[in-house]
């Protein structure tokens, strides 16, 4: 019989792996909550809960603050059960062993289906290629209108002409409120009903109005995956070239399309470079580094970033330098020192990890508004022998995606909890939603104002009342994450 004792994962990988089978036969099941797998048969919460937990305590960033994973939490294989029984819901256990989800970790995340998750990291969703903006109407407190703030490349939503900024009011001819948004907009189809924002000549919100028109679309969901690689351009400014590349989300699966973007900066001289990360929730770890080796090129082989993992994983810890090259094709680096980066709220995680490792070695002014403020990295665990995604538990398709690391610059700054603060605030509004790349448009043409020596913007802040939903937010919203199998857990096997 194995026995049961738990203490260094590194040390005590061997005994994990035999307990994953033999644990679950020993422990004294009083559960009858089941759950069920991929062929539609029951499962017992216990198997998921023996993951959840181990997954946990093997990995997770914050273990130290959680006296539910230390390692001699249990000495019995009948104690380890009875507690694992006190969870008829695993999302609840797994829920209960995060470090202060309000303001610490908001991000480890339990994964009822990792088959779908895997399909957003490679940046495919069921999408009708539509972003955009949520806010209470002037002088009510229950009805809501949307603008439009990102329409894809080649999806359903550009193939029909549909434009940033544009407003709507209504779908399926029913006035949206703070009730009904999530049901008439998440549907797979629906239509949407246009309106018309008018300010009125003030400077107050107060008095602003949306008015309704006969103008609508019908929309339908279909599945869709996104070159994070927006939009580049090079921008005449006084006879000097202005690169301009609009950038949604670290995807490895994209790498040779944004190293093909920075080619085109490249062949066009450009001086300096605006990079626009304002609807970049993060991603890869990995991209995050290349691309600010593309940004520079000065710096090849110097540390770019850190990532400092928990106590018990310190011989982990690991260094993200400048490189000049990956997978075979050569790095095109602009050798800037200097650039513009705008943000809004939604700028998170590996385009804050950018921001915050390039200021350690140039001059990075950031224009809009404070970033996400997230600055750990995640993995996924699967319920495997070694968490890998070699050998996973065909019963079921739960995952996780906890914090693992803490990411910092060079000079070991983090990024705040409060998020990067802008140099030059300018926030987006429904009275400013420009054209990406167009000249005029408000953060854009901060950025040249202040190449152009003009000064620097300033603006009224207006209280427009946003609405924060799930609806349309993208894959790995807030998310940074290090390639497993490369980075970690090939590295927690046993010497």
């Amino acid at each position: 019989m194995v026995s049961f004792i738990f203490g260094n994962f590194k040390t005590q990988k061997l005994q994990m792996r035999l307990l994953k089978v033999s644990l679950l036969f020993m422990l004294t099941l009083s559960l009858t909550s089941c759950f069920d797998d991929r062929d539609d048969n029951a499962i017992a919460a216990s198997e998921i809960n023996d993951f959840v937990w181990k997954g946990m305590n093997a990995v997770y960033l914050y273990k130290d603050d959680i006296p539910d994973l230390a390692n001699d939490r249990f000495t019995t294989n009948e104690q380890y059960g009875t507690y694992l029984n006190g969870f008829s819901d695993p999302q609840d256990l797994f829920n209960s062993l995060i470090f202060q989800p309000e303001t610490v970790d908001r991000f480890s995340r339990l994964l009822t289906n990792y088959i779908e998750f895997e399909q957003l990291l490679a940046g495919t969703s069921k999408s009708n290629g539509l972003e955009f903006n949520l806010y209470l109407e002037p002088g009510s407190d229950t009805e809501v209108f949307g603008v439009i703030r990102l329409v894809l490349n080649n999806s359903v939503a550009s193939s029909l002409g549909l434009q940033r900024g544009q407003v709507f009011d209504a779908v399926d001819g029913t006035q949206l409120n703070v009730n009904n948004l999530n049901d008439l907009l998440g549907q797979d189809t629906y239509t949407l009903n246009f309106g018309t924002y008018n300010d009125n000549a003030t400077d107050t919100v107060d008095d602003d109005t949306i008015t309704s028109t006969t103008n609508s679309q019908a929309l339908t969901k279909e599945t869709f995956t996104e070159n994070p690689v927006h939009l580049t351009s090079v921008i005449d400014v006084d006879g000097e070239n202005v690169g301009y590349i609009v950038y949604n989300g670290f995807n490895r699966n994209f790498d040779s399309q944004l190293n093909a973007a920075f080619a085109q900066l490249q062949a066009s001289n450009v001086q300096h470079l605006v990079l626009d990360l304002r609807y970049n929730p993060g991603g890869s770890v990995l991209t995050a580094s290349y691309l600010g080796s593309m940004i520079t090129g000065q710096f090849t082989g110097d540390i770019y970033s850190k990532l400092v993992y928990n106590s018990g994983l310190q011989e982990l810890n690991s260094n993200f330098n400048f490189v000049n090259n990956f997978d075979g094709n050569t790095v095109n680096s602009l050798n800037l020192n200097k650039i513009y980066v705008l943000t809004t709220s939604r700028s998170a995680s590996a385009s804050e990890l950018v921001i915050n490792s390039l200021s350690a070695y140039i001059d990075v002014v950031q224009i809009g508004d404070f970033t996400t403020g997230k600055t750990q990295a995640s993995i996924t665990i699967y319920d495997s022998p070694d968490f890998s995604s070699s050998e996973i538990n065909p019963n079921h398709t739960y995952a996780m995606q906890p914090l693992v690391a803490n990411s910092i610059n060079v000079n070991d700054v983090a990024v705040p909890g409060s998020g990067l603060a802008p140099n030059i605030t300018l926030l987006e509004s429904p009275r400013n939603f420009g054209i990406l790349g167009d000249i005029n448009e408000p953060l854009l043409a901060a950025a040249i104002a202040d190449i152009q020596g003009l000064g620097r913007f300033s603006q009224q802040q207006i209280d427009f009342r946003a609405i924060k939903t799930d609806l349309n937010i993208k894959p790995l919203e807030e998310g940074m994450y290090i390639e497993t199998d490369s980075f970690i857990l090939n590295r927690l096997e046993l010497k």
